[in-house]
């Protein structure tokens, strides 16, 4: 366990760790509702593509926001996936990470109960949290700045390959508008929300490029209902 800011050297140029986003959004750009039950968007197609791109990942990344409205395992849950990656000396389940500022999480929640190793990445924290977590979590502290590039840098210090980001729009924001992300997935339920209030795909931020940046479209495949739409974030100046 760490009990000071980790200091972490930057990986060399293209050593990082290669970044996807992944998301499901109604056809009105929300990510859920406001009930108190998640919203599932995901075709039960999609979800088993979701649940491939995790066995192929290192690492399997959400931010606490979501930790906590969502109480997601987050685990690769075929059988046979996870069989694949034992006979390839990989973990049944990739690394799991979530990113808060405040490291405040309920030790209750399933995230982390299930599966192996988990990191939380954080700003300085008091001795309470590091108890909270003490044999369940590795907690890194960052000090002031949580900052995204050292969280990759770290990774990479671990052997981090391929790193699957979750959400929520919180962090997916983030990683955009930090030129982070190296892909991005996104299901399009048919499904329209309309409640004010819900949360969106992303949240206003200076994207690099502004709109004079299109994505490469790498990719479209329609899964059950869904549509999955692949993007090359970086693309090219329009």
């Amino acid at each position: 366990m760490s009990h000071n800011p980790v200091v972490v050297a930057p990986a060399a140029p293209g050593h990082r760790p290669s970044v996807v986003l992944s998301v499901a959004v109604s056809l009105d750009g929300y990510i859920d509702d406001t009930s108190s039950q998640r919203l599932l968007l995901s075709s039960a197609e999609d979800f088993d593509r979701v649940d491939a791109v995790r066995a192929e990942c290192d690492a399997l990344l959400i931010g606490a926001g979501t930790l906590r409205q969502d109480n997601p395992r987050l685990l690769v849950g075929s059988e046979q996936r996870r069989a694949a990656r034992l006979a390839r000396g990989l973990p049944a389940h990739p690394l799991k990470v979530v990113v808060s500022a405040s490291g405040d999480l309920d030790p209750g929640l399933r995230f982390w109960h299930c599966g192996g190793r988990k990191t939380v990445y954080t700003r300085s924290v008091p001795e309470a949290v590091r108890e909270r977590f003490r044999g369940t979590a590795e907690i890194v502290e960052l000090g002031p700045a949580l900052c995204l590039p050292a969280i990759l840098d770290d990774l990479a210090a671990q052997g981090v390959r391929r790193l699957l980001v979750e959400g929520g729009g919180s962090i997916h924001t983030q990683f955009l508008e930090e030129d982070l992300a190296d892909e991005l997935h996104v299901a399009h339920a048919p499904v329209l929300v309309g409640v004010e209030k819900a949360p969106r795909i992303l949240r206003p931020a200076r994207f690099p490029g502004g709109t004079q940046r299109r994505m490469k479209l790498i990719d479209v495949q329609q899964l059950g209902d869904t549509v999955l739409h692949r993007y090359a974030p970086r693309g090219v100046a329009a």
